[in-house]
């Protein structure tokens, strides 16, 4: 399993060598080698997690069996998704999380050989100074590049890139009713209602009493299950589901969150160069 063959790295250097070869890795996956990793992630098998390893290359896999893990591990249940949205939506969706990964694994290995605080910032501005997987995958590196050049100097190459991150990262499903057993139920959708009926929030069809449909708990949009690739028996297996749109809110969300954690919680924050934008990857400082 991912990070067993490999030694651990002390140094911020090697932390650094470690995160850039991960992310390389990952980069692969979802850019060069794309049409291996969607095979590879197939909706009937088991929850899957895509690894970055340090030698620059990856792997689809089981999560580990041992708990705690060894070293965080990334988001689980990628392949459940991939059919129920479009690819490239999946394949940002599945890069978002990965950024996520990398940050805490380098600051994993940061807290575990005690990093102080002047480490973890050199960490964090080296980190910083590369593209993140989601905008290498997005293509939204070059965009940047242009609006820095005409805003700033080349160490704020993440600014300017959240509106156009925020405008292809929207989720494009449709607004839908729930089915109609529960429309009384439901006051506040009512003129919705009346306009859509009850459909499906991926294909726009209409709710069928012979089919088996499924309600994301985050905007209590209805699905067919064949349209986010849920059968019923994996359906009994889910506390709580989340459609493929929300679930590339939440992340957006929780990455918001995590800064504004440390915009509280830092004080020499005005050292850092944090650019024109709210878009930048983000460390937390432990004191």
């Amino acid at each position: 399993m991912e990070g067993v063959t490999h030694p651990f790295p002390r140094s911020v250097e090697e932390v650094f060598s470690d995160f850039r070869g991960r992310r390389a890795g990952l980069i692969k996956a979802l850019t060069t080698e794309v049409a291996k990793f969607y095979q590879l992630c197939d909706p009937e098998k088991e929850n899957l997690c895509l690894y970055g390893l340090p030698n620059e290359t990856w792997e689809v896999n089981l999560p580990v069996e041992e708990v705690p893990p060894e070293l965080p591990e990334p988001a689980l249940g990628i392949n459940f998704a991939r059919d129920g949205m479009q690819e490239k939506d999946w394949l940002s969706l599945v890069a978002v999380h990965s950024d996520s990964w990398l940050l805490s694994v380098a600051f994993y290995f940061g807290a575990r050989f005690g990093f102080g605080k002047s480490e973890r910032k050199r960490l964090f501005q080296m980190i910083n100074e590369l593209p993140t997987v989601f905008e290498v995958v997005t293509g939204n590196v070059k965009q940047s590049k242009d609006q820095s050049a005409t805003q700033n100097s080349s160490k704020n190459k993440s600014s300017g890139k959240m509106q156009s991150h925020q405008s292809e990262s929207q989720p494009k499903g449709v607004k839908m009713s729930p089915p109609p057993k529960e429309e009384d139920e439901s006051g506040d959708g009512e003129e919705e209602d009346d306009e859509q009926g009850a459909t499906c929030g991926a294909c726009g069809d209409n709710y069928g009493t012979d089919e088996f449909w499924i309600c994301c708990d985050a905007c209590e949009r209805w699905f067919h299950g064949k349209c986010v690739k849920i059968t019923p028996a994996k359906a009994e297996h889910i506390k709580q589901y989340k459609c493929p749109s929300c679930s590339i809110l939440i992340v957006k969300g929780l990455r918001l969150a995590i800064m504004g954690w440390i915009h509280m919680h830092q004080p020499s924050h005005h050292d850092i160069a944090f650019g024109q934008s709210d878009h930048i990857v983000v460390a937390p400082t432990w004191e």
